[in-house]
């Protein structure tokens, strides 16, 4: 299928599997309506950049392509300041704070939704962002549900979490167990992880990843308010707790470095791990799998903080990174796709027809679209992964 077929076809899967309220909705749920495509408002006749020439960044790592940022600073005479956290919940900790530091910061749309309800990202300066009209309108539509006319999110990239698998040490720890149909079997149930514990298992640490697939695996709603749910959820990870190996923020270098055979992971992490290995002379099999039952699909977005002291610097780089070739670069070289539609023609095609990159429409049907949490379900939440990290 050429890439711009393809693209289409996952944009329309992917507005009917997200446009859905918070709570389960019968497999015949219609599609959400499609948001008329970003108007292009009209280009300043140059960039507007603060006086002070500093732009200060906080991102998720090993999140941006090489040299993006460097091509930025040339152009704009801007330095950029840009710092990494590890999980959802040091951004946010970070923001409830106040006085951040940070212009621009990357929330995941599970969070951001309460980010911008609590007043924590200020509105973007759409007049001084024309390259929003590269981005896929159904793309857009879907983050309406956590950002009402998409008044203060941008799209960095998103992808799904998943397991990934070394698959030449999980075979060999199997021995002759076959492979189970659906891959969440391998970190969910003991009859496996049993096994693959002699190789490593690894899970990311963050409840918001690990919680959701937990529930969406002994058949739950993936963001419950139940916490009941969230009981059922923290028992059957208690069979496997004395399996997983290490909880990770650096999965990349965890699995293509052979800590863990297995690992609980995002999908773009798993395709860097194997390209790494590779690079490094590693004749393993890395692959990010495709669960039965499907993945738990993320947006993560870009946002200008509330507190942000060079919001038109912040604005000049958002419209930057939204040029059809900065674009393609987040899929040709970090493995994510891109809702930009203007830069999918630049994907190169061993990209394009990745399977675990740009997910066929028939899979994606299968996929755990993203929502937001009470805090009620925030807190039984964090309380059962906390319970369940410390093996009790």
């Amino acid at each position: 299928m050429k890439k711009q077929v393809l693209a289409l076809a996952i944009s329309a899967i992917l507005l009917a599997a997200c446009g859905k309220k918070e709570e389960p909705a019968p497999a015949a749920a219609p599609a959400a309506p499609v948001a008329a495509a970003p108007a292009a408002p009209a280009a300043p006749a140059v960039p507007v950049y603060d006086d002070e020439k500093v732009l200060n960044i906080y991102n998720w790592p090993d999140y941006v392509p090489e040299g993006m940022i460097a091509a930025f600073e040339k152009e704009s005479g801007i330095k950029v300041n840009y710092d990494t956290f590890e999980t959802n919940e040091a951004l946010h900790a970070k923001l409830v704070a106040g006085n951040t530091g940070y212009d621009i910061v990357v929330p995941g749309t599970v969070f951001a939704k309460g980010q911008i309800e609590g007043g924590l990202l200020q509105p973007l300066k759409k007049d001084q962002i024309p390259n929003l009209a590269n981005m896929d309108p159904a793309i857009m539509a879907t983050l309406t549900k956590a950002d009402p006319d998409n008044a203060h999110l941008v799209p960095w990239a998103w992808g799904f979490t998943t397991v990934g698998i070394n698959k030449t040490k999980v075979e060999k720890a199997l021995g002759g167990m076959a492979m189970p149909e659906n891959a969440w079997d391998l970190v969910f149930k003991p009859e496996y992880t049993s096994k693959l514990k002699s190789c490593g298992i690894a899970y990311l640490d963050s409840p918001t990843e690990i919680i959701p697939v937990a529930l969406h695996y002994i058949g739950k709603d993936a963001y419950s308010n139940d916490p009941a749910d969230y009981k059922a959820a923290g028992e059957m990870l208690a069979k496997v707790r004395k399996d997983v190996r290490l909880f990770s923020s650096t999965m990349i270098d965890d699995i293509a470095g052979g800590k863990a055979c297995v690992a609980i992971g995002w999908s773009g992490d798993v395709n860097i791990a194997a390209a790494r290995a590779t690079e490094n002379g590693s004749k393993d099999v890395i692959e990010a799998m495709l669960p039965s039952t499907g993945a738990l699909i993320f947006f993560d977005t870009m946002a200008v903080t509330k507190d942000a002291k060079h919001p038109n610097n912040a604005a000049a780089f958002i419209d930057f990174y939204l040029r059809p070739e900065n674009a393609a670069l987040m899929s040709n070289e970090m493995g994510y796709p891109t809702g930009n539609k203007a830069g999918v023609s630049l994907v190169k095609p061993e990209i394009a027809s990745n399977k675990t990159i740009f997910v066929e429409a028939d899979y994606f049907a299968k996929m755990i679209p993203p929502s937001s949490f009470t805090n009620e379900a925030r807190e039984a939440m964090g309380n059962t992964y906390n319970a369940f990290k410390k093996g009790k």
